[in-house]
């Protein structure tokens, strides 16, 4: 069809007429400006894609993140358990109905207190029986008592409100709203934005009612799972170490205690005083225990619980409450405890108030612990090479950075772990001879003297202060500062067969009666069994630090009789792993707590410890204090025993002598000197001076008179020689202070001793000096003539006990 034929039979065209032609005038546009819009879109079309591969690139990386994967992995795994979840939910649902259901029958019923009741009657106690009923009547009449105080202001609150919008319907019925006041027309506002509110939040709440209830249900109804458990991520990174209270509780269920057995059996759920929270870097819970359960019961099954828990025994810690029916249980989080405590916080820079404590260690927790040392004692002991040295240096340490504290030293052993110190300390002595422990013995009986002055100068002070304070340590006029004694290896002196008995008595008193003086009392002992270590020191002492021991008499030995019950144990630290970690009481509030000790290196190559006393030294100087120097211990002429010249007096001018008459007739001559003698001590005396037992007579030992007349000539030959310029010249020329001990000479190598001659342990004296004495030698044999010998020490090689 055509136009025209189109136009013709179409009912609006007319007939005649044909198409016009229109013509549009226009021009030509030359095409000068095209390749600047080009350019302009072509720009802009790039702008635009910046954004789009950015989010490109920003969408590749996150696909090829490992978050994405695990997610990824996550929800796929979810989808996959879907119908697995559904229907855990649903059996949640029903059991939190059933648990709700439970707790209201419970209520309704009296049934805790009805227990209570029936408990009693099985007991036969008629009057706990009468006391349960009574608070099960009790209970009922506070209830609708309760109950009807509610039900009477539900009626009154309900009849004030209907009758208020009663009477406001009804003056609305009357008057129009533009006639009524302000405040009438205010109330009328209010009453429908009321009503506006309540009505749309009814048509939620039919929505969201059942939703909310459902979702309350099965919280109730849950598993006790970490975070309902089955929808976090299988591969968390602490998945290890999460614990709550299903893990608790079943682990105590498979504990093998029979009251437990059957709580669990029966249904019974245990009691969560504190559910289990983050404590530090482990789990802490609360726990109390159903009736015939005992936290003690629980501790002697400590392996078997850790192993329930998927922990080792260092990492769990089940001990007892303030209750013996309570359990508190300490779960370290895996590998936790495997680390150092770090660089001691005072090891560059710092000061100390040892009213403050000192940086000690990390607890369990991860926090740095201020150990006390005003008003407490210290015994610290295990096995060797643990680190209880290190402790007491590390305390001792912290002590010298105080300027007002006096520190003395005392090590019953050859050991130079406190050497560093020497300067800063005010007495320091290092030996296994007799001669250390007199002087600790000696040293322990002048603070007890020093206790009783600083007891008068308190009573004399305005007010009577009960005891040492900060801002009377600061007063160098009263000579009231801090004061510490440590004593390393402190079993050699308690079981010293000579001074042992008046060690232990004096450092008990000291113990007892000192902390409120500012005298603190530091031991470090390896062996803290029941004989080394004295009941009432154990018993007297407030901290007790014990590393790795061996059996449970160690472990009460230190930490108090009973620890090891409440199960507070350190015989669960191992060997060379555990080094530097140990278990402290006393040093917290807590009762007690799992220390890993701070380590200030000395050791071959390594001295930390010398710049820090030599700051300990700068801040004396900067506190205007100068050293204090403890007296040195000087026994009174008179009273020193001369063993070769009683020797030769119970000889009584026999030229032969059995040894055992010898000894006899020693004890008798003086009993508090010679009655614990033996023929060891004997010959080790006459040894001194070159002599020794003869055998005659069928091989029986004798002392012979000749032998001893000649050691005593030769020691009055030595003792003329020696004159009291010689004294004074070997003393301060030599470099040695006024009124020190000077060093004993070298053996002559042309007299050694002799082959059956028993070596002797040597002792050494500190001083606050840099340039510490050397250890003092014992003669083998006689000196030589030329040798140059004080008078002081020559009397000591004679036979005295020194002083």
């Amino acid at each position: 069809m055509n136009p025209h034929e189109h136009n013709q039979n179409s009912p609006n065209s007319h007939e005649g007429t044909e198409l016009e032609v229109k013509v549009f005038d226009g021009e030509l546009v030359t095409g000068q400006h095209e390749p600047d819009q080009v350019v302009a879109r072509a720009r802009v079309a790039g702008w635009s894609r910046v954004p789009i591969e950015c989010t490109a690139r920003i969408i590749g990386r996150v696909r090829e993140s490992d978050r994405y994967a695990r997610v990824r992995s996550v929800l796929g795994y979810r989808l996959r358990k879907a119908p697995v979840d559904v229907a855990r939910l649903v059996w949640f649902l029903l059991r939190g109905h059933g648990r709700w259901i439970r707790k209201a029958w419970t209520w309704v019923t009296h049934a805790d207190l009805r227990a209570d009741a029936r408990a009693a009657r099985l007991s036969g106690d008629p009057e706990a029986r009468r006391e349960a009923q009574e608070t099960i009547r009790a209970d009922a009449r506070a209830r609708w008592a309760k109950l009807g105080i509610v039900l009477r202001r539900t009626v009154i609150s309900t009849a004030a409100g209907v009758t208020l919008l009663v009477v406001l319907a009804l003056l609305n019925k009357i008057v129009d709203r533009a006639d009524m006041p302000a405040w009438l027309a205010t109330i009328y506002d209010i009453r429908d934005i009321l009503g506006t509110v309540l009505a749309t939040m009814a048509r939620y709440l039919v929505i969201l009612g059942p939703i909310g209830w459902a979702v309350a249900a099965i919280w109730e109804g849950r598993d006790r799972t970490p975070g309902a458990g089955w929808l976090t991520q299988p591969d968390r990174d602490d998945a290890d170490s999460w614990v709550d209270e299903r893990m608790i509780s079943r682990a105590l269920a498979h504990l093998g205690v029979a009251p437990l057995n059957a709580f669990f059996k029966n249904g019974g759920e245990l009691v969560y005083l504190t559910p289990p929270r983050m404590d530090g870097d482990g789990t802490f819970a609360r726990v109390r225990l159903p009736l015939g359960a005992t936290a003690d019961m629980v501790a002697d099954r400590r392996s078997t619980l850790a192993a329930n828990l998927g922990r080792a025994s260092l990492e769990t810690w089940p001990t007892k409450a303030d209750e013996d029916g309570v359990l508190d249980l300490w779960i370290a989080d895996k590998g936790k405890l495997g680390g150092g405590a770090g660089d001691w916080p005072l090891l560059w820079d710092g000061a100390v108030d040892v009213f403050e404590g000192v940086p000690f260690g990390l607890t369990q927790r991860g926090l740095i612990i201020n150990a006390p040392l005003l008003e407490s004692n210290y015994l610290i002991g295990g096995r060797p090479g643990q680190g209880k040295t290190s402790a007491m240096r590390t305390l001792l340490l912290g002590a010298c950075l105080d300027p007002t504290v006096e520190l003395r030293v005392f090590v019953m052993g050859e050991s130079p772990d406190f050497a560093p110190l020497a300067p800063r300390l005010s007495q320091y002595r290092m030996g296994m001879d007799d001669q250390v422990a007199a002087d600790a013995v000696t040293a322990l009986a002048a603070l007890l003297d020093e206790m009783e002055r600083r007891g008068q100068t308190l009573s004399a002070q305005p007010g009577q202060p009960p005891k040492v304070s900060r801002k009377l340590a600061d007063r160098k006029s009263l000579g009231l500062h801090p004061l510490i004694l440590a004593i390393d290896e402190c079993h050699e002196l308690f079981q010293h067969r000579k001074y042992g008995k008046q060690a232990e008595e004096l450092a008990v008193r000291l113990i007892k009666r000192g902390r409120k003086y500012g005298i603190i009392l530091i031991l470090a002992t390896q062996s803290p069994t029941k004989d080394s270590i004295p009941k009432e020191v154990t018993r007297n002492v407030s901290c007790g630090v014990a590393f790795a021991v061996s059996d449970h008499i160690a472990n009460d030995g230190l930490l108090g009789a009973g620890r090891y019950r409440a199960g507070i144990r350190a015989t669960e630290l191992r060997m060379k792993a555990d080094r530097g970690t140990c278990v402290a009481v006393g040093v917290t509030d807590a009762p007690w707590e799992l220390v890993r000790t701070f380590y200030v290196p000395f050791e071959d190559g390594t001295d930390l410890v010398t710049p820090v006393v030599a700051r300990a030294l700068g801040l004396i100087t900067e506190a205007g204090r100068e050293l204090i120097t403890a007296p040195e211990a000087h026994e009174d002429e008179t009273a020193r025993v001369d063993h070769l010249a009683d020797i030769a007096h119970v000889l009584d001018g026999e030229a032969q002598v059995r040894t055992q008459v010898v000894l006899s007739r020693l004890s008798a001559h003086n009993p508090d000197e010679y009655e614990s003698w033996t023929a060891r001590d004997l010959r080790a005396a006459l040894l001194e001076h070159g002599q020794r037992p003869r055998k005659l007579h069928g091989g029986q030992m004798h002392v012979v008179a000749t032998d001893v007349t000649r050691a005593l000539a030769d020691r009055a030959h030595h003792t003329e020689t020696n004159t009291q310029p010689d004294r004074a010249k070997g003393g301060e020329e030599a470099g040695e202070s006024p009124g020190k001990r000077g060093v004993f000479p070298a053996t002559s190598p042309h007299h050694p001793p002799q082959t059956d001659q028993a070596k002797q342990p040597a002792g050494r004296r500190g001083s606050t000096n840099r340039g510490t004495p050397e250890t003092p030698q014992k003669w083998g044999s006689t000196p030589p003539p030329g040798a140059s010998l004080p008078a002081e020490n020559n009397d000591r090689l004679g036979g005295a006990d020194g002083p």
